[in-house]
């Protein structure tokens, strides 16, 4: 596989990762490959927080038209094969009817992969000019929220630890944890403890990796297995797998705090609570953990950085632009 398309199906997990972070289970299936959740588990006692449906259909509406012109391309301008020989990332493509589940799923994200490269390929100014207003749009949002609440970004360091180190930081800031153990490992254990303590909290909001007619979903739900799920955990603790919705339910329940999401959508604070009450979002005094969620910062990729109360110079820094603005 050329290596455009393997940096491109790169940023497509990344782009749909951002995506079932913040979805309805039955949106979450749909993104990640399941087609409907038949399940009959009962659901979390905490409802999980929705995305715009206009931001959803605007992002599969592209994905059509640019699947669809990559289509008409590669029909028009390729050669048949010769000599009855194929190239295996051609075979891929094709999606031939021998392939297996697998290898369908293979081909359909990297033709989504590819369209992607072409669309966001540096000889498309105007989808790059797309990009980085929308990139602007959502820190200018996410600004405003944090001026309200009087916190500032806190880079976290974008390697796939993002969320559990935000969320570490976070501890520590509440005195939940020491300094010494307020690190992306800790929480890391500490979600994945609990997702295995609790597996019908999360089961049914974890769709298989392939989806309903992949290798090892239960029949009929596109769900993973007992087996999966547990593999699933033991990813979460002791690899770089990115956590989302269902670890950052997990470490509010685990750590018994409320955790803010300040994003630049709507809403633009989506919050978790141990037991489901309310919390006051915009209540700077209140003991939650806030973290700001970043789809566009890292181009198609998302990322998380924790939200820190302002120091002197940035509220006088934020004053100054205010009366120059």
């Amino acid at each position: 596989m050329p290596w455009s398309i393997v940096t491109a199906t790169t940023a497509l997990l990344r782009n749909q990762a951002a995506k079932y972070t913040i979805l309805t289970p039955q949106v979450y299936h749909r993104v990640m490959g399941g087609k409907r959740n038949k399940a009959k588990k009962a659901a979390p006692a905490e409802p999980i927080h929705t995305v715009p449906p206009s931001s959803i259909q605007e992002d599969e509406q592209l994905m059509d038209s640019l699947l669809a012109e990559l289509e008409a391309r590669d029909q028009s301008g390729k050669a048949a094969p010769a000599s009855g020989t194929t190239h295996p990332t051609e075979s891929v493509q094709i999606g031939s009817k021998r392939q297996d589940s697998k290898a369908r799923h293979l081909a359909r994200q990297a033709r989504k992969a590819a369209a992607l490269a072409q669309h966001f390929s540096p000889s498309n100014p105007e989808a790059t000019a797309e990009m980085e207003g929308e990139i602007r749009q959502e820190a200018a949002s996410i600004k405003r929220t944090c001026d309200e609440l009087g916190v500032q970004v806190h880079e976290i360091n974008p390697d796939g630890h993002c969320l559990f180190s935000a969320i570490a930081d976070q501890l520590a800031l509440l005195n939940i944890l020491p300094p010494s153990h307020a690190n992306y490992a800790t929480v890391r254990a500490a979600a994945a403890h609990y997702m295995i303590q609790h597996p019908d909290d999360f089961l049914p909001f974890i769709p298989s990796i392939s989806g309903e007619d992949g290798l090892g979903a239960t029949a009929d739900t596109g769900l993973m297995s007992a087996r999966q799920f547990e593999q699933y955990c033991l990813s979460i603790r002791d690899t770089g797998a990115w956590g989302g919705e269902p670890e950052i339910l997990a470490l509010s329940r685990a750590y018994n705090v409320a955790i803010l999401v300040i994003q630049g959508g709507n809403p633009p604070v989506v919050v978790h609570t141990p037991n489901g009450t309310l919390v006051d979002c915009m209540d700077r005094h209140a003991k939650v953990a806030r973290i700001s969620f970043h789809r566009r910062k890292y181009g198609l990729g998302e990322h998380y950085n924790s939200l820190r109360p302002k120091n002197a110079l940035a509220t006088v820094t934020d004053k100054i632009q205010s009366i120059l603005s």
